[in-house]
């Protein structure tokens, strides 16, 4: 019998907080009857999102085409030409293997939609379909990390795919602070001193990933800060990731998307290696099931560009229906054509209510004494700072940082249990994500249901209270 000492040390030390202990208590309250709130994971669908009616009709039709045959007048027109044209182009159907790379097609249809969205030009042949975002920045990864000694910049906080897939391939984490006090937007300050701190420590620094709109943060970056961090990663010889999946979901008045390719493409920029990514799993259409997704790699030569589809071609491919749900989000139903109407209803619906439980968690949180967090601009999450009273006989200040970090580690863990028990609410511990020494803070998504949402902050509001007052109640026993 296999043991958990055989097993790769690099398996063991993987952490991914998302789906970690609280998730799995939640799981075995649930299974007892407690209703979960589970706010720990951006799983649309799980949480009543409705799919877009256009996605789900085309896919049927190519998945089981005899419908075109015996009930294709229950379609509207333009969904079965959608899908009649998608089998005469690719006539083996979602059971085949497709081309290592991708179906030529849909490779082609992405890059239109960067084309059309950033009025740049954009080449097919540099576009990889994927099996979700993860599996493209995970191909980076593994593509650049050459020695035990190689880095990447991530930002803290994070999401966990980073760190525990650089843990997984052997690399180093070298973290950057995001700045939560100015919109949690990059300093060029805070990216020099890990920069030179990682060197220091012995570290190659190789490429950095920016996340864009921001997970954990629900942050979207200026324009001036995207080009700053482009000027950055040129003087500094880095390879960017611009984990860019929640570019549809921006909320906030006066905030735009630009993606780094677009302003990349502004400063001229032909040496920066940029590898962007994307995914059917956010956005308004949270097919996370799907495991849609694609690469785009731009300032890549070709002998490398190479390396990375044979990369891909080890696993022969991505999976067929998510790369054919990749093609119809970057191919959506066009003006005029029967379908077009009910598809903006659908997605404007998703996005509204998504902005307007946005709205309801930051502006609920905010009226909680000793919880801090702004209304998300974007993305599908909110990075809630709370404040604790301190334990007698314990300074923080006085610890070195592993044992800080620990210790702060165990606080928002036992708050975020606590929390799980007590209310049902399910959230991850900030120190999952990475947090500045001295505070503490846990991630929850703003998926649930609308009227789930103001379930949740009155529970949370009600909660943190009673949790602070049993803790100084405690202290002055």
């Amino acid at each position: 019998m296999i043991s958990t000492m055989q097993l790769s040390d690099k398996l063991l030390r993987a952490e991914y907080a998302v789906r970690g202990p609280i998730v799995l208590r939640a799981q075995e309250l649930e299974a007892q009857g407690r209703k979960i709130i589970y706010c720990n994971i951006g799983n649309p669908q799980a949480l009543k999102q409705p799919p877009l009616t256009y996605m789900r009709q085309v896919l049927s039709l190519v998945e089981y085409p005899e419908l075109l045959t015996n009930r294709s007048g229950q379609y509207p027109k333009d969904v079965v030409a959608r899908a009649r044209a998608i089998l005469a182009k690719h006539p083996s159907g979602t059971g085949a293997y497709t081309q290592s790379a991708g179906i030529p097609f849909v490779r082609q249809a992405v890059a239109d939609f960067i084309a059309r969205r950033d009025g740049i030009p954009a080449n097919p042949a540099n576009v990889i379909l994927t099996d979700g975002a993860s599996k493209g920045a995970q191909a980076v990864l593994t593509a650049l990390l050459r020695s035990p000694r190689d880095g990447f910049l991530i930002p803290i906080p994070q999401y966990p795919l980073y760190s525990a897939s650089l843990t997984l391939f052997g690399g180093e984490k070298i973290g950057y602070l995001l700045d939560e006090q100015n919109g949690w937007q990059l300093s060029e300050t805070i990216l020099s001193e890990s920069l030179a701190s990682a060197k220091s420590a012995g570290i190659h620094p190789v490429g950095m990933v920016v996340i864009n709109p921001g997970n954990p943060t629900g942050a979207v970056l200026s324009r001036e800060n995207v080009a700053m961090i482009i000027v950055f990663a040129r003087r500094h010889g880095l390879a960017l990731i611009a984990d860019e999946v929640y570019q549809e979901n921006v909320y906030a008045a006066g905030c735009v998307f630009d993606s780094f390719a677009k302003v990349m493409h502004a400063l001229g920029d032909t040496e920066t290696p940029l590898f962007s990514l994307h995914s059917v799993s956010k956005g308004f259409l949270g097919e996370c099931g799907h495991r849609g997704g694609y690469l785009e790699l731009r300032n890549i030569p070709e002998d490398v560009l190479g390396e990375f589809i044979k990369l891909q071609s080890i696993s022969l491919c991505a999976n067929v229906p998510g790369q054919l749900a990749t093609y119809l989000m970057v191919a959506p139903p066009e003006p005029g054509e029967p379908s077009h109407d009910l598809y903006v209803r659908e997605r404007d619906a998703i996005l509204r209510d998504l902005k307007k439980k946005a709205e309801i968690l930051g502006e609920g949180i905010q009226k909680v004494p000793g919880m801090f967090v702004d209304v998300p601009r974007g993305a599908m999450y909110a990075f809630v700072r709370f404040e604790l009273p301190g334990e007698p006989g314990v300074d923080p200040a006085a610890m070195s940082g592993a044992e800080r970090e620990r210790y702060e580690a165990e606080r928002d863990s036992a708050y975020c249990l606590a929390l799980l028990e007590e209310t049902g609410i399910c959230v991850v511990p900030g120190s999952g994500f990475g947090q500045r020494a001295g505070t503490l803070h846990f991630r929850t998504t703003f998926l649930p249901p609308r009227d789930e949402m103001e379930e949740l902050v009155t529970r949370l509001s009600d909660f943190h209270v009673r949790y602070v007052d049993q803790l100084q109640s405690k202290n002055h026993a």
